[in-house]
């Protein structure tokens, strides 16, 4: 009965994550595009990034990890070769997580040097992340 309370947080917390992980790339095209002078608009994407990443993104990817760990020791999944290659696949995503957080802090700074263009491509990588996830969960293919 825990285990399937854990998976459920689990679940939970990879679909907060991935919504921010998604929604974040998407504020940044945005936020990129405005045209000089924006001032106003500037600093409400501003406070829009920064509260996606504090207050949703940074809390689910503690507790997705928090509870995929605990999963992965209860059911004696985590030397199976399909779970090492999702927590490769989680691992770059926590890369990725990190990157879009240190780009948090250079648009409020107005530091950010990229174009919108940027941004569209860089939507795409969690979700081409996520796929590979999703797939090697469901899957458990045999490596």
């Amino acid at each position: 009965m825990l285990y399937d309370w854990i998976k459920a947080g689990h679940v939970i917390s990879l679909i907060a994550w991935m919504a921010g992980m998604l929604y974040l790339p998407r504020l940044f095209v945005y936020h990129a595009s405005l045209p000089p002078g924006s001032e106003a608009q500037s600093a409400t994407f501003k406070v829009m990034e920064r509260r996606l990443l504090k207050a949703i993104m940074n809390p689910a990817l503690i507790a997705t990890w928090l509870f995929g760990v605990a999963l992965a020791w209860m059911s004696g999944f985590y030397a199976s070769p399909w779970l090492q290659a999702k927590f490769a696949l989680v691992l770059a995503m926590t890369g990725i997580h990190g990157w879009l957080a240190r780009m948090v802090k250079d648009f409020a700074a107005d530091r950010n040097t990229r174009g919108h263009r940027f941004y569209r491509v860089l939507n795409e990588v969690p979700t081409l992340l996520m796929i590979g996830i999703v797939i090697l969960a469901i899957v458990k293919p045999g490596f």
